[in-house]
């Protein structure tokens, strides 16, 4: 067995294990196929008794009788592949929701280190194109492959019991067929494999042009980005033609093969009734079980290519589930509540290697305590806020929570007890309930409306149509900058967390808006360990504690008051140059 056989071999196991809880309906499918088989072949047999022993014979009332069975076998055989094609085509459709449930899971326990490499089209790809390939596994793959297997075994016995020389004359051309058959197969497995790639190429630009059509439209690049995709819908339109061709020429060839083998058996047969050694009624019926055995071969090749696509699509699908990029949760410590003690101890990090973007941090913030952290661009501030919700994993060092070092807590309630508001808020489309509630049942609306209160959100919210039912656009389009800075700030408080995070929470917030939640933010970090990253002076000039951040190296700590006497200082320097001062 080659070392590809055994790679498809692996993977049908692997996916026909997604089939087990549906056993019933996977061994009905099964046993449909065996039962289709001589029904298959029986109405050409029937065809030949009809015609050699009642038409012949003038037997009426036994043609009655025979055209009523034959009549019977055909209600039969449609009623019965009625069932094999609606059993395999929803075997194929629960495998494939199993499936996506899976893939989808799995990408949502994965690293963003794996989000950073990886292309948002090619996720969606494996998540929905490559999905629905691996569904033809079932409903036009494996079982019906082997039940046209059967079927043709049978068809071939029954010609062969019916007349053994029309039957070799009828397979002299079945070499040509099998040769054109298999170089089908593999050309349009490489078109395949071409088309695939190409899709996730375009998905992934799709993805990234609509998501960043503000960017596209205010620096007026409309036209290269739109030069851009027509390149690539060339190449992938170029890829669909190619696999076109090839079917184009397959069927012609297929069809020019089973003429002429009807030819050659018409011309033989023909002789044959006339020296007597065909009968009139194996002649009529060998036209019938030459379409009977033709066109299962003729799509067997297409079935087999159908085969191959599902397996190499779902060979990306266990590649994207088997990425042990994911993140590691390991701790299974998770008290009621913590107190907020945070220690970083020679903390080492780069998110590539040999590239440190944090080197050597040291520092600890008291539970109830706040510390602000500055710095220029790139300085690492950022960095310092994703390795304590453990979004990336530090290279040396560590990092303590109330004494317990961060990869003994269990993840989800590590970040539960962390409430983080970012510069660029993202809201997903829906209600701006659910976008506060992250869809969590557990938070009822009338703890939203007392976070909206305390946070001075509420007025602006019931004042938009519908109020909390007000339906959000994606990315929260149908909101201003600020209004969404608001319901960032909502959508912290209501999961109550011990840790507060503000990463240039007020940056894109208007001195106005500021106003209205300077007051909620005092409030907040009075009661809770905060950390803050940002460039208003009046954000930060409170804070217990400021760190200075350069080239990763912590260069200055101390309050407000004490970095400023520092004159030549880096914090010194920012207040006079980047921060607004208000």
């Amino acid at each position: 067995m080659t070392q590809t056989a055994k790679n498809n071999s692996a993977l049908l196991k692997r996916l026909f294990r997604y089939a087990k809880p549906y056993q019933l309906i996977l061994f009905t499918s099964a046993i449909l196929a065996v039962v289709l088989a001589p029904l298959n072949a029986l109405t050409p047999y029937l065809t030949h008794i009809m015609v050699d022993e009642y038409i012949m014979k003038s037997d009426l009332d036994g043609l009655k009788y025979i055209s009523l069975l034959y009549l019977l076998i055909l209600l039969l055989t449609t009623v019965l592949r009625y069932f094999f094609v609606i059993m395999t085509n929803r075997l194929g459709q629960y495998v494939i929701h199993d499936l996506r449930n899976d893939v989808f899971r799995h990408l949502l326990s994965m690293r963003m280190s794996y989000f950073d490499k990886t292309p948002v089209g090619t996720n969606t790809t494996r998540t929905v194109s490559d999905l629905e390939s691996v569904n033809v596994v079932f409903s036009e793959g494996l079982i019906t492959i082997i039940a046209d297997i059967i079927g043709l075994l049978t068809l071939l016995g029954v010609m062969f019991y019916t007349s053994i020389k029309l039957t070799l004359i009828s397979l002299i051309s079945m070499p040509l067929l099998i040769l054109a058959s298999y170089i089908f197969k593999e050309s349009v497995k490489k078109s395949f494999q071409r088309v695939r790639n190409e899709v996730a190429r375009m998905n992934g630009f799709l993805q990234e042009s609509l998501s960043g059509m503000r960017i596209i439209q205010l620096f007026s690049s409309e036209k290269m980005i739109n030069k851009k995709f027509k390149e690539i819908n060339t190449t992938y339109t170029q890829a669909n033609i190619d696999g076109i061709f090839y079917y184009a020429v397959f069927f012609p060839v297929v069809e020019i093969i089973s003429a002429a083998s009807l030819g050659f058996m018409v011309w033989w047969g023909a002789q044959g009734v006339l020296d007597q050694t065909v009968t009139i009624g194996q002649l009529v019926a060998f036209p019938m079980f030459l379409t009977r055995l033709f066109q299962p071969i003729r799509m067997l090749a297409d079935k087999f290519n159908s085969l191959q696509m599902g397996l190499i699509a779902s060979n990306r699908i266990f590649d994207t589930l088997d990425h042990s990029e994911n993140d590691l949760n390991v701790g299974t410590i998770a008290p009621n509540s913590i107190k907020g003690d945070i220690q970083f101890e020679n903390i080492m990090f780069g998110y590539q290697a040999q590239v440190p973007v944090l080197k050597s941090i040291n520092f600890e913030v008291k539970a109830g305590t706040s510390l602000a952290i500055v710095g220029n661009t790139g300085s690492g501030k950022t960095t310092i806020i994703n390795l304590l919700n453990r979004l990336y994993e530090f290279d040396s060092g560590n990092i303590y929570i109330d004494g317990v070092s961060i990869k003994d807590y269990d993840l989800h309630f590590l970040r539960r007890k962390m409430g983080l508001v970012l510069q660029d808020v993202f809201l997903f489309y829906g209600s701006l309930k659910d976008n506060i509630s992250l869809f969590d049942p557990e938070i009822s609306l009338d703890s939203i409306i007392e976070a909206s209160i305390t946070i001075g959100a509420h007025e602006f919210i019931e004042a938009l149509p519908g109020g909390y039912d007000y339906q959000v656009a994606e990315r929260g389009a149908n909101l201003s900058l600020g209004q969404r800075q608001l319901i960032s700030f909502v959508r912290a408080l209501v999961f109550n967390p011990d840790i507060l995070i503000l990463d240039e929470a007020t940056s894109s917030v208007d001195s106005y808006t500021e106003s209205i939640i300077q007051h909620a933010i005092k409030r907040l970090i009075t009661k809770r360990t905060s950390i803050i990253i940002a460039h208003r002076l009046s954000t930060i000039k409170h804070a217990d504690q400021i760190i200075s951040l350069q080239n990763g190296k912590i260069v200055e700590k101390g309050t407000h008051e004490e970095l400023l006497t520092q004159t030549d200082g880096l914090y010194s320097r920012l207040i006079h140059t980047h921060f607004t001062n208000n």
